[in-house]
């Protein structure tokens, strides 16, 4: 790459899911369009808050369909390409599908980046769909003011095996697979003061394809999933609750961090979608009364291709969190539970 070459994320006013609009202005624009018409076949439509849209075809096959695409969240162009296509695909994984094929989504500044700059995104999502083992079909791409990158992606499953956020059972226990602070460390990126070691750990999060949530989509202990994103925990457990109408409750002790995700929030690396987020959403949560602002900041921290929030039978919990980490996502751990009672999250020590 030539050394002259602008940093990519000094193109970007964000980066990664952090360029998610808001919780509360996403739900003022989908609340003036219409519903999606009222096909027997479209299992879930714009008009809910689900990870991908899905089609029934016939008894044996839904198609499960979702796009998504972001600013650089790093300055390496292939690792930017890379986390894009593994947080696209992961919505797939989410909804309990097996991803067939992608088309890419290209916006690139082309006075500002060269094309060997571009064609490393673009190898970097590549890799990624390769990993998964599907094709990148196709795709388009404009000239645009910021460097965007990012997937449509097509998944299959059958319809007993379709996961959505709405399917939590009063008792279920909740089940996080990755790691939170994603957001976090891309705001020390910015600033050039990430720690030694952490942007492997990063990478190592961000490129982890979500491919897990196909095989927990055959268990019928498993009752909902969805990825953690740019809302955060908070965020996508409120989805959750809203769809299920249940109480989450998230143990603060249990929910697994980078590993210097709580020293930089101290310190004040903190995104300014995580203060969007809890301007959202905060009214719906109940926090420790001495919890530092910090720490709530970084429960709305937005995750880039976050790890998978997955509603069990609590008595199967063990076994499946004993499953995820050998299947390669050793910091899964059980963060909470569901209970009868209003849409809300509680946080507990």
């Amino acid at each position: 790459m030539n050394t002259l070459a602008p940093r990519l994320t000094d193109l970007a006013h964000g980066g990664g899911c952090g360029c998610k609009l808001a919780p509360s202005v996403l739900q003022q624009l989908l609340a003036t369009q219409p519903a999606a018409r009222p096909f027997a076949q479209l299992l879930v439509g714009n008009d809910m808050a689900d990870d991908a849209a899905v089609w029934q075809v016939d008894d044996n096959t839904c198609v499960i369909a979702t796009t998504d695409f972001f600013m650089p969240i790093v300055d390496d162009p292939r690792d930017f390409g890379r986390i894009a296509a593994t947080n696209a695909i992961s919505d797939v994984y989410a909804m309990g599908g097996k991803p067939i094929l992608a088309l890419a989504i290209v916006g690139m500044p082309i006075n500002k980046l060269d094309s060997t700059t571009i064609a490393k995104i673009l190898e970097g999502g590549a890799s990624i769909c390769a990993e998964a083992g599907i094709p990148v079909a196709g795709g388009h791409s404009i000239d645009s003011v910021e460097p965007i990158y990012g997937l449509a992606v097509i998944g299959l499953c059958h319809p007993s095996e379709v996961r959505r956020n709405g399917g939590v059972k009063a008792g279920d226990a909740l089940i996080l697979t990755k790691a939170i602070g994603i957001g976090i460390y891309s705001a020390a990126i910015k600033k050039n003061a990430l720690p030694p070691g952490c942007y492997e750990e990063m990478i190592d999060s961000t490129t982890l394809l979500n491919r897990i949530g196909a095989d927990l989509a055959a268990d019928p202990d498993v009752h909902a999933m969805t990825d953690v994103t740019g809302f955060g925990i908070l965020g996508h457990g409120l989805e959750m609750a809203r769809a299920s109408q249940l109480s989450l409750t998230l143990r603060l002790s249990e929910i697994p961090y980078l590993s210097q995700a709580y020293m930089l929030a101290e310190q004040g690396f903190i995104t300014g979608a995580s203060g969007r987020n809890w301007a959202s959403y905060g009214a719906d949560v109940v926090l420790p009364d001495d919890l530092p602002d910090w720490q709530r900041l970084l429960l709305a921290d937005p995750q880039t291709s976050g790890g998978l929030l997955v509603a069990c039978a609590p008595e199967k919990a063990g076994a499946l969190v004993e499953k995820i980490r050998l299947a390669g996502y050793p910091l899964a751990s059980i963060v909470g539970t569901a209970e009868a009672g209003s849409a809300q999250i509680t946080v507990t020590s």
